[in-house]
């Protein structure tokens, strides 16, 4: 199957129906289905083999995808906020390319348009009739990951992929013609990409806000009478602290569903989210790059379960990614690959006809038994909740004890004074590595870096404790909420 059937089938459903909204654009699906046609009858007379996205959320960038899907194309949108020089060493990787961005970019093999003069031309032109192609395995999006912890890795997602995580999560036409979300994740993220695709199927009205900031999204949220919104971690803190610093609570009568993810929630940012939203249903998604997205969620129910408990097993969930999809398999496995009870940390694999676990380059990393290595660390509960710990390069060894940055985070963080914590591996001597952290006080408050060891000795073993705890002003995170670990590590080297 091709994504383009995606848009197809709610072109032919509801054309009236409005498809995406940004800023004095306003496009209905059956506009929506002609820029696309358009846009493909371009990509086909040119000589590019991907159609590269390198700006800010914009409509040309919901037509590209469908458009390259159309012309048989990959999509690969780039992160804008990178420096030149990455951005340069990108366009090398995929030319030549069809690039549509804002910037003057002068690179071989690249054909440059504006966001606003795809789009005119996509509108404008004489849309040639035909299918998508159904080319078995075809490539939909070649994904950059963020690179947290080095050089990007170009994430193949094929059609089928896509397709199955959509068809086996989203309802044709499940939205009503009132609904609407409303988009700020970046469209060089894979929930930039789920959330196009996912509304499309649905029906749901797009109201795309290209950088985010707390008042705006509000101010667009009450005006467009948004229904439904997906927000990473920092963003839902930068929300609650707006409120909670103009000290109005929001008014929002339309709004009914807010899911998050793409990185860790601190519990109190979440508790406090739902304190200011009161009857608003909180969905944790978890999901990868190479997984089309969302793998696991933690619904609504659970949430206002966990929040409401004063069983320490059931609260604790909160702080947990929720249970795997339906369509989904997942466990946790030690070293030597031996699967895992409930308790015992390890490394998540996941399998399922979404998962893509392929990269350009390197080919697939999927087992012959189908099982993706996550390369992120976690636990099951009982009842199959999943817990995470961090990357598995974030794991610190200490003479030869494998130490989870997240079970010693997770102490800290139940002080009432710490806001935030990042714990990192620093060199020693004597044990080749030591447990170190980073804390974010909550303002005003002030605690001793003693008490903060003593409280990490009386939870955990003592080769928990942290070796060097340093108060900082901030943790460094990138634009879609994830802690940059070795930034963090970077900073304690440079102070050590």
């Amino acid at each position: 199957m091709n994504i383009f059937t995606l848009l197809e089938m709610a072109a032919d459903a509801m054309p009236e129906r409005v498809a995406l909204v940004n800023g004095d654009t306003v496009l209905r699906y059956d506009e929506f289905m002609a820029a696309v046609r358009g846009a493909a009858t371009l990509i086909g007379a040119s000589d590019a083999e991907r159609i590269a996205y390198l700006d800010v959320t914009h409509p040309a960038g919901a037509v590209a995808l469908f458009g390259a899907a159309l012309a048989g194309k990959p999509f690969v949108p780039i992160n804008y906020r990178l420096t030149e020089p990455e951005i340069a060493a990108l366009l090398e990787r995929v030319t030549p390319a069809m690039l549509i961005t804002g910037r003057e970019i002068n690179a071989y093999g690249v054909t440059t348009l504006s966001p606003d003069a795809f789009l005119a031309a996509a509108l404008a032109a004489s849309p040639e009739p035909g299918d998508a192609p159904d080319v078995e395995r075809g490539i939909a999006v070649e994904l950059f990951t963020s690179g947290t912890t080095g050089a990007p890795k170009a994430a193949i997602l094929r059609h089928d992929n896509l397709m199955a995580y959509i068809l086996g999560t989203v309802e044709f036409m499940g939205a009503s013609e009132d609904d609407a979300t409303i988009v700020t994740v970046p469209p060089y993220h894979i929930a930039g990409i789920s959330a196009v695709l996912s509304s499309v199927y649905a029906g749901r009205r797009m109201v795309q806000l290209p950088s985010f900031e707390p008042g705006e999204w509000l101010r667009l949220a009450h005006a467009h009478g948004v229904s439904n919104a997906f927000l990473v971690p920092t963003m839902l803190q930068r929300l609650v602290q707006h409120i909670d610093t103009e000290g109005m609570a929001p008014t929002l009568p339309a709004l009914r569903a807010i899911a998050y993810g793409g990185g860790k929630m601190p519990l109190k940012v979440i508790e406090r989210a739902m304190e200011l939203f009161p009857g608003i249903d909180f969905t944790n998604a978890y999901g990868l790059t190479e997984t089309s997205s969302t793998i696991c969620l933690l619904d609504p129910e659970t949430h206002r379960a966990a929040a409401a408990s004063d069983d320490p097993g059931v609260r604790r969930r909160l702080a947990s990614v929720g249970k795997a999809l339906p369509t989904v398999e997942l466990v946790v496995r030690d070293e030597d690959g031996r699967d895992l009870g409930p308790g015992e940390a390890g490394m998540v694999f996941v399998r399922g006809e979404q998962v893509a676990g392929e990269y350009h380059g390197a080919g697939s990393q999927i087992d012959a038994e189908g099982w993706f290595p996550t390369r992120d660390r976690g636990w099951l509960d009982e009842e199959g909740y999943l817990f995470l710990d961090g990357r598995a390069d974030d794991v610190i060894v200490r003479g030869g004890e494998n130490i989870s940055p997240g079970e010693i985070e997770e102490v800290l963080l139940g002080h009432p004074a710490v806001a935030e914590v990042a714990v990192v591996a620093i060199p020693d001597a004597e044990w080749g590595e030591a447990v170190a952290a980073a804390v974010v006080t909550e303002p005003g408050a002030n605690v001793e870096a003693d008490d903060l060891r003593a409280m990490v000795r009386g939870a955990l073993r003592s080769s928990r404790v942290p070796q060097a705890i340093r108060f900082v002003e901030s943790l460094p995170y990138n634009e879609t909420g994830k802690l940059l670990r070795r930034m963090v590590r970077q900073d304690f080297a440079e102070t050590v």
